[in-house]
């Protein structure tokens, strides 16, 4: 047992207790320890229940029938129950992007084809919870909805705000100075001018009835109106979210992305103008994208006709009317890969003419077109001919030139300074020359064309600045050099510097382009089907098309929208041992559905200015060659469903150029054809086919032409001479065996027909099952791009064989482990492969919408009329399974059942389905009957070939899921606990839409599901959260998933199955990980999952209600529901019943967790946490703190508890957490040690230093000035204690401390206040101490930090940036040596000259024009390095910073004034208002803002009336303090915050003189305080006070009631001797120069000082101090003098010693001046009091050491008959104390001062 943790040993152990019981004594703790961690203590008829265990739940559903509602309505009424309407399933039409949606034109379809086009077209079925928005995942604190809820925040005026700078303030002063009368106009030292001063100042206001004998409880009724009026409501909208927050919080579950149509990156690419020095005839151009490192052809063509309207003229007899869609000259292009690869290659054609291509391009290359004309004639003949060869050879074409643009290039440099010197900048952004035209350019050029082949960079087309290039250089194209893999070799070609293209004489032309980013939602955009993309507001408008990416690697998307389309891309021909004579060779392509010519489907899609289908396509011509290649692209329409008979038809045609006689245009001379199906599966792929010389035969299509026919002629002996490649990009065709194999079988059971033709396959009725199941488990073969492309589909088919098991030969086959299992393995392949592609849960997104969007159960289809998916009505075959699977012996879930096998997967079989119905139906443990009903499905249908009457029915989904995973084991298990969440929200959807369509989601929720089921959720759940908890060290990821599944999971079972039973499963979980929890040695991963899956849970956005706010805690022993929640909150706390209540409330009890179940949840975690002894724990403060911050700030900003009343309900369920923040004052961050030791806001101590250096009087003088006895700050007492427990707590950072003490806030500023009273009075001193140090804390914390220190904060951040800045300047520049060095230098010429002029101009202006791009991108990028903030984000923060400082403090004082009334009503515990009193005054020594300062005086004021004593007679030190920080704020330079401070200050002298007739005490404090403020204030303005004492003058003069008593000139002779010191202090700072009159000054400090004998004393040493500095030790000697007499006259009231002197009568030799120092006035204070007379010198010893520097001073004055005198008074206190040594020492003085005089006298 010895091995066994301290953590295990620790918990719920009675000694344990016994160890805390006497921790908690030496601490000061509260019993509240032990009442939380083993509830015992008062509780007594509680069973108890350590906080380490979870408590059974309250069942939720009885209790709400039991307790019915008192409440009518309103907000009370919602927290009680949810709102009807919180689940709706909704159906929401698809958008769709084309003004009509794409489906096929047949009206017949086959079964696939339907269901795809259904499951292309069909509304989303989506579940909505309409609240779900309220939970805390969607907390405003944590979305950037902060900066809305902190509109209209008033500004709080704070003085550190207000303070003037430097410059501004001296001037202030000086200007002061001047108007207050200097002091050498009046006499020196005379009060007169002081007092002249005084009574010509202003007072600030007095405030109304101040002097008026209020009642008490009027007071605190006024005072309270006025702080309740316009607070801010929503504390946490002030407090910045925790850290965390910056990623996403892990209980939000973001909405999937709706399913839609892949794109990839968008690319707008307009054709302008193509212009050539020569027109002679049309010319017609084509697009398209390739990728070199692919060697793929990443896009569609794109064909454009730029012809002018008298070249396509000569066309007319050959072209048809054109339809207005091929007549686009813009194309939008979507690039899914960006690289450094991708060209954009133009191609052009023109009609074919006699002659090759190099002959034909002749002319074009040396015409010149300024030599027109020159060269007329020639011009002339030439249009002549092409005139001539249109006429006869329009329809055909012949290769002509290309070229090719190196997109990033252009990308890149429209999006940098990447600009090339030698390019000639025409317009904005418009560019000349493609790479071709640079060749010559200078290096710079060339070297832009190097950098692009540096590997791949990240390329981003969605950005960059648009671009028009002026293509000027064509290649004419080589006819042995058409094909692809030529085309590919010239691209890589192009990027080396020394291309072999660049020595080839080139076609000059020009071409117009213009690229760019596409725009969000084009206008006038088709799509590659040619339907109308949505917003065509004209249909006369010339169109952009979209043209069809094909990706250059596999992109995983669902299919979303109806596409079916062909590609035939002939490549080659080989005729060259054919006979006969076949030069000019052009393949006519066709698609045919029959073998008659006529055939032929017009379904070839036109290429430009032409119709829009056609029913044939043409090759081009390559002249005279037997064995051309081809680089054609036809694309094809193809129909939905395809025959046997579909096939493409290819007819070689040789055409006759010259015009002979008797020669036909074109001659036949080979045939061939590919069929469409292969046993029934699309063919695609590279063919290499054989060409038949004749006509094919009859019935041709149907074989293909490998197969040798007999009496067929062949070329080449039917080797394979034509190679051509199809393509099709269809979302019907999965294009993949397995899956086409599967939909084949299941629509082989939805058609009933048999046998059935898979491949070369015929599968009979009695081989269907083995080869369906083989089919489903072969699914995992199949590629995984087609599986996703059709993964809707897919995962629809799987649910439905799972939901109606198909009836093969008579029996039922249950698929559902098989189907499970298909479903499992498909999830994690993409799972694994798609791992770019899951959110912060692992869930994928795919499948994530999957379910959200498209899932929904089988047979409720809300508008077909057919129950099934697409027409699974009718002979459907389909039956129900009855629950035969076997469980697991271990779930104890005995139930009869009727079949039982031990193999899963084949149920008994009976004779006849009538008798399994029987059976199904008369075992009374499987009567599913009632799920049945309602569900929609078909009534009667056949079943086999044996029609019965029993009804047809479904199973249910989730009920066979939840079943399956229960049965299942091994890998499957594996696979499902993989992706648990996908099943989970599978299971989540189904039940509520069973709910939905059986109507049930009104019913009670009791009986919303089948106990059966909820037996399999119970043991699901149970079974994960053992894997949990077993597995949490192994696989750390995986369980990290299945942990907030599980927590999602149960989140939704909230909002639709009974809730006590969700609660219990809860506890289930709980209780599995505490169990594990005590045997491990390092806890804190295990309890961080459990944080996590706690935090998931209570973001239901109903947890509120969840908790039973209104429920009143009553003890199981007397239940009383007869109270009702309305009246208990009327009715006060009466009975003992209620007393009980309230600790309840307080504290974490049984009856406590139990009803308000989830909240006890999380205030216990915090419990267990925070709790010092808690080892190993240590880890997780800040997380379960940031649960508890984030669930209560989530509720702050709910605008369904927005009602006071209703926070108030809610603040309830967190009254523990006062009680565990109590706990854990120990370990808080201390907030006050930042507090420099007088107190003073850490602001202003900042301040303090930066300006030493130049400030007007040093620190030592000011403390000299300050006198010693200011009373130091230190932190309270209680604080001091906790290192006494033994060990040290480990504190909690900044952070967390900080988010603790704001939920305290929240919790005590919405409270109910007579709750919180009437706990306060159950509490005992040292915890309600306890509370008042917490608060004490929380003033320190939200204290406001003040403009400045942003500002300074700010400045430091904005150096970082700027760093930042030039980094990324130098990256965005690139690294080329010369280049940056000249960018860099021109930086520098242009920081330096004002007009940045110094550059070439010409540069100049073309570098600022480009920054003004980069710009921007520099913006985005600083977002992370956070940007130096702006004057108005500074603003704003220093406003929210000002209110939230103001409204935490305001909540302090709240919660102070309900423990004052608590001590009044009680009429005990007086001793905490001390602490009370602390808590007052530090909040007046921090920062704070005019509003709550008036407050807070108030308070103070009402607290002085109420319990004068407490400060005169007790708190004494208290008493000072409170004179120190009124004199302070009397300074301030905010008149408000100035006549507050002047009324209480007046008040607390006339209480002070009303107690005792006499306020000496105050007048002492309010000097000394004075003088610690003079001394010690840095910027300290005598103005503001002088108002003031002004206000309190006025105050003395208004006060009636006292008229008659000496208390108005005791009043009057404070003010002027304070205001005297104060001119003269200030005075002194400016006399630093002069030591006359510095000594004069501090003379009339010292006198002002007469009735505070301690300052007075510190003032003579200061002046003794100063004197001997300048050698004048006679005047020094005299200081010293008297301050002996002072101290003299004060020993003599305090010890009656004989041989002591009498007080200043004594040293009347000396100097008969010192009589001044005797202590006879009427307000001189008893040096017994406590504080007065304390320093060192009121002693013995001090008043000898002060005699013995006097005579050492006198003695080198010269003085010697002085020194006598002094030793006269000393002597006989040594001999009292037989100090023999001194006399010795003093005789010996003497003798030396007498021979002095005698050696004087005698000389």
């Amino acid at each position: 047992m010895a091995e066994r943790r301290a953590f295990a040993q620790k918990i719920s152990r009675t000694v344990a207790a016994e160890v805390r019981k006497q921790i908690s004594g030496q601490y000061g703790g509260s019993p509240q320890l032990l009442k939380n961690l083993n509830i015992g203590g008062s509780v007594s008829h509680h069973t108890t229940v350590p906080l380490t265990e979870a408590v059974d739940p309250v069942d939720l559903e009885d209790y709400l029938i039991a307790h019915p509602i008192a409440v009518e309505s309103g907000p009370l009424r919602d927290l009680l129950e949810f709102p009807p309407d919180d689940i709706e399933v909704v159906h929401t039409p698809r958008e769709c992007r084309t003004l009509v949606s794409a489906v096929p034109e047949e009206s017949e379809m086959d079964p696939h084809v339907r269901d795809c086009v259904r499951s292309y077209t069909e509304d989303w079925a989506i579940v909505n919870r309409k609240y779900h928005k309220l939970g805390t995942g969607f907390n405003p604190n944590t979305l950037d909805k902060q900066k809305e809820r902190q509109k209209g925040l008033p500004k709080q005026i704070f003085e550190s705000d207000e303070a003037p700078d430097g410059n501004s303030y001296q001037d202030e002063q000086d200007d002061l100075k001047r108007r207050s009368m200097s002091i050498d106009d009046t006499p020196r030292g005379s009060w007169a001018c002081s007092i002249f001063d005084l009574k010509n100042s202003l007072p600030d206001a007095l405030l109304p009835n101040l002097l008026d004998r209020t009642p008490n409880e009027e007071i605190d009724h006024h005072n309270e109106d006025q702080r309740k009026s316009s607070r801010h409501k929503e504390l946490f909208a002030l407090h910045p979210a925790p850290d965390e927050f910056q990623e996403e919080p892990i209980e939000r579950l973001s909405v999937p992305e709706v399913p839609k149509e892949h794109f990839g990156q968008r690319l707008l690419v307009k054709c302008l103008s193509l212009k050539f020095e020569i027109e002679i005839e049309p010319i017609f151009a084509s697009l398209a994208l390739y990728d070199v490192k692919e060697k793929k052809k990443i896009s569609e063509n794109f064909y454009f006709d730029l012809n002018s309207e008298q070249m396509k003229g000569m066309l007319r007899p050959h072209v048809p009317p054109a339809a207005i869609s091929t007549l686009a000259r813009s194309a939008i292009f979507s690039i899914t890969y960006p690289s450094q690869d991708v060209f954009l290659v133009i191609k052009l054609e023109k009609v074919l003419q006699q002659g090759d291509i190099g002959e034909c391009a002749e002319p074009y290359m040396i015409f010149k077109e300024s030599d027109a004309a020159k060269n007329k004639e020639k011009l002339e003949k030439l249009k002549c001919q092409a005139e001539q060869f249109c006429q006869r050879l329009g329809k055909y074409r012949m290769p002509f030139a290309w070229t090719a643009i190196h997109l990033m290039n252009i990308v890149s440099s429209a999006g940098s300074l990447e600009r090339d010197s030698t390019e000639v900048e025409v317009g904005t952004g418009e560019r000349k020359g493609s790479w071709s035209e640079r060749r010559n350019s200078s290096i710079v050029g060339r070297r832009s064309l190097e950098r692009t082949t540096s590997g791949d960079e990240a390329c981003n087309l969605t950005s960059f600045r648009p671009a028009t290039l002026t293509v000027t250089n064509f290649f004419k194209q080589e006819g042995d050099r058409l094909s692809d893999e030529d085309l590919y070799k010239f691209l890589a070609d192009m990027r080396r510097p020394s291309s072999v293209l660049r020595r080839l004489r080139p076609i000059t032309a020009q071409l117009k382009i213009d690229i760019s980013p596409a725009p969000e939602n084009p206008h006038y955009c088709l799509t590659p089907e040619l339907l109308q993309v949505k917003l065509y507001p004209d249909s006369r408008v010339r169109p952009t098309r979209e043209i069809l990416e094909f990706p250059a690697r596999d992109v995983y998307v669902p299919n979303t929208t109806y596409r079916n389309l062909l590609y035939v891309y002939p490549q080659s021909l080989n005729f060259a041992n054919r006979q006969g004579s076949a030069r000019n060779i052009t393949v006519k392509v066709q698609f045919m559905y029959g073998e008659d010519p006529s055939n032929a489907m017009p379904v070839i899609f036109g290429k430009s200015s032409c119709p829009e289908f056609s029913k044939e396509a043409y090759t081009a011509v390559v002249y005279h060659n037997r064995s051309p290649d081809f680089h054609e692209e036809i694309k094809i329409k193809l129909p939905a469903t395809l025959t046997d008979h579909h096939h493409l038809l290819f007819t070689f045609y040789h055409v006759s150029c010259q015009q002979k006689q008797n020669t036909p245009l074109e001659t036949p001379v080979g045939y061939t054809w590919i069929p469409m199906l292969q046993n029934g599966r699309l063919k695609t792929g590279q063919f290499c086919l054989p060409v038949s010389l004749e006509k094919p035969p009859q019935a041709y299509s149907v074989l293909s032409p490998e197969v040798p026919l007999p009496g067929m002629k062949w070329v080449d002996n039917h080797k394979g001479v034509f190679n051509v490649e199809v393509v099709a990009v269809s979302s019907l065709h999965t294009q993949d065996p397995y899956l086409d194999k599967f939909f084949a079988l299941v629509h082989a059971l939805d058609e009933h027909m048999f046998p059935v033709r898979i491949g070369d396959m015929r599968i009979m009725e009695n081989n269907l099952e083995n080869e369906l199941k083989s089919s489903i488990s072969a699914l995992n073969s199949s590629q995984l791009e087609p599986v996703v492309r059709f993964l809707h589909l897919l995962l629809d088919k799987l649910i439905l064989l799972v939901v109606r098991p198909p009836v093969i030969a008579g029996q039922i086959v249950n698929l559902g482990q098989a189907s499970f299992e298909a479903m499992a393995s498909i999830i994690n392949r993409l799972h694994k492969n798609l791992d770019g592609n899951q959110d912060q849960h692992g869930r994928n997104s795919l499948l994530a919408s999957y379910i959200y969007y498209v899932f929904r159960l089988p047979n409720t289809y809300p508008n077909s009329p057919s129950p099934g998916p697409g027409g699974l009505g009718g002979s459907v075959h389909y039956a129900t399974m009855a629950r035969s699977a076997v469980r697991p012996a271990s779930l104890n879930l005995n139930r009869s059942r009727s079949l039982s096998n031990s193999n899963p997967d084949i149920s008994g079989t009976p004779t006849s389905p009538d008798d399994e119905v029987r059976s199904i139906i008369g075992s009374k443990g499987l009567d599913r009957s009632n799920s049945w009903v309602n569900t929609g499905g078909p009534k009667a249908a056949p079943w086999g070939s044996n029609p019965s009457p029993s009804a047809e029915s479904t199973q249910l989904f989730h009920e066979e899921l939840a079943l399956q995973w229960v049965v299942c084991s091994g890998s499957v298990r594996e696979a499902a606990l993989q992706q648990a969440w996908f099943f989970f929200e599978l299971m989540v959807k189904s039940m509520v839409h069973h709910l939905y369509f059986a109507d049930k989601l009104d019913a009670p929720r009791k009986n919303r599901f089948p106990e059966r089921f909820m037996d399999d959720v119970t043991a699901l759940v149970s079974t994960i959260a053992g894997d949990i908890v077993s597995r949490f060290q192994k696989d750390t990821e995986m369980v990290e998933r299945l942990n907030t599944s599980l927590a999602f999971f149960l989140n939704d079972l909230l909002s639709i199955m009974d809730r006590g039973f969700v609660f219990m499963l809860i506890k289930t979980c709980y209780k599995q990980v505490s169990s594990k929890l005590y045997s491990l040695t390092n806890p804190s991963n295990l309890a961080s999952l459990r944080l996590d899956f706690l935090r998931i849970i209570c973001s239901h956005e109903h947890y509120v209600t969840l908790n039973l706010p209104c429920s009143l805690l009553t003890p199981p022993a007397s239940p009383s529901p007869s109270v009702s929640s309305a009246t208990s909150q009327s009715s006060g706390f009466s009975t003992n019943v209620q007393d009980q209540k309230i600790a309840n409330m307080f504290e974490l009890s049984v009856p406590f967790r139990q009803q308000h179940y989830l909240a006890g949840l999380v205030l216990t975690e915090l419990a267990v946490i925070l709790d010092p002894d808690a080892e190993g724990l240590f880890g997780l403060h800040k997380k379960v703190i940031n649960m508890v911050h984030n669930l209560l700030s989530s509720h702050d900003s709910d605008p369904r508890y927005a009602d006071p009343q209703v926070k108030a309900r809610v603040a309830m369920l967190y009254l523990p957490l006062i009680g565990v923040i109590m706990e854990t004052v120990p370990q808080l961050y201390d907030f006050t040690e930042s507090h420099n030791q007088r107190g003073r806001p850490s602001c202003v101590a900042v301040d303090d230093y930066e300006s030493e250096g130049g400030s007007m009087i040093s620190q030592t003088v000011a403390m000299a000035i300050a006198g010693t006895s200011v009373p130091q700050l230190t932190r309270p007492s209680s604080f001091l204690l906790t290192s006494s427990s033994g060990r040290q707590h480990s504190t909690f950072s900044t952070e967390s401390s900080r988010s603790l003490l704001i939920c305290l806030l929240w919790v005590l500023k919405n409270a109910d206040e007579s709750v919180l009273q009437k706990w306060f009075t159950d509490l005992s001193v040292l915890q309600l101490n306890r509370l008042l140090d917490l608060l004490y804390l929380c003033v320190s914390c939200f204290e406001y930090k003040g403009k400045k220190v942003f500002e300074r904060m700010n400045s430091l951040t904005f150096k970082k940036s700027k760093d930042m800045r030039a980094k990324l300047e130098e990256a965005i520049l690139g690294s080329i040596g010369a280049r940056q060095e000249m960018v860099r230098r021109s930086r520098g010429q242009l920081e330096r000259s004002p007009s940045g002029s110094a550059f070439g101009s010409q540069e100049n202006l073309r570098w600022r024009k480009d920054m003004t791009h980069w710009r921007q991108n520099t913006e985005k990028l600083d977002k992370s390095h956070k940007p130096a903030r702006s004057r108005a984000e500074i603003e704003h923060e220093a406003l929210i910073d000002g209110n939230l400082a103001t409204e935490a403090n305001l909540i302090i004082l709240d919660t102070l004034e309900i423990v004052v009334q608590t001590v009044s009503v009680t009429e005990s515990k007086e001793s905490i208002l001390g602490g009370v009193l602390k808590v007052l005054l530090h909040s007046m020594a921090c920062n704070q803002s005019a509003l709550y300062l008036q407050h807070c005086f108030a308070t103070q004021r009402a607290l002085v009336s109420k319990f004068p004593e407490l400060l005169f007679e007790e708190e004494t030190e208290q008493c000072a303090d409170l004179c120190l920080r009124l004199l302070r704020h009397c300074s301030s330079s905010i008149s408000t915050i100035r006549s507050h401070a002047s009324a209480s200050l007046y008040l607390l002298m006339r209480q002070n003189f009303e107690i005792g007739n006499n306020f000496a005490r105050v007048k002492m404090q309010v000097t000394m305080s004075l003088s610690s403020l003079v001394g010690t204030s840095q910027n300290f303005n005598e103005e503001f006070l002088r108002r003031s004492l002004k206000t309190i003058l006025t105050y003395a003069e208004e006060d009636l009631e006292l008229r008659e008593t000496t208390f108005p000139d005791q009043v009057q002779d404070l003010v002027f001797n304070l205001h005297m010191i104060l001119s003269d202090t200030v005075k002194m700072k400016e006399h630093q120069e002069d030591p006359e009159m510095l000594i004069d000054l501090m003379y009339r400090i010292a006198k002002g000082y007469q009735n505070s004998p301690d300052l007075r004393l510190t003032w003579l040493q200061n002046m003794a101090g100063k004197h001997s500095e300048r050698s004048n030790h006679a005047e020094s000697a005299q200081c010293l003098v008297h301050s002996a007499a002072l101290v003299a006259e004060y020993l003599s009231m305090l010890e009656d010693r004989k041989y002591l002197p009498v007080g200043c009568v004594t040293f009347q030799n000396i100097s008969s001046n010192v009589l001044e120092e005797s202590a006879v006035s009427d307000d001189v204070v008893s040096p017994d009091e406590e504080g007065i007379c304390s320093g060192k010198y009121f002693t013995e010893a001090g008043l000898v050491g002060l005699l013995e520097q006097a005579a050492a001073s006198f003695s080198m004055a010269g003085m010697y008959e002085a020194v006598n005198e002094v030793y006269k008074v000393l002597i006989p206190i040594h001999e009292a104390n037989r100090d023999a040594k001194k006399l010795s020492t003093i005789h010996g003085k003497l003798q030396e001062a007498f021979s002095k005089i005698v050696h004087q006298v005698t000389f």
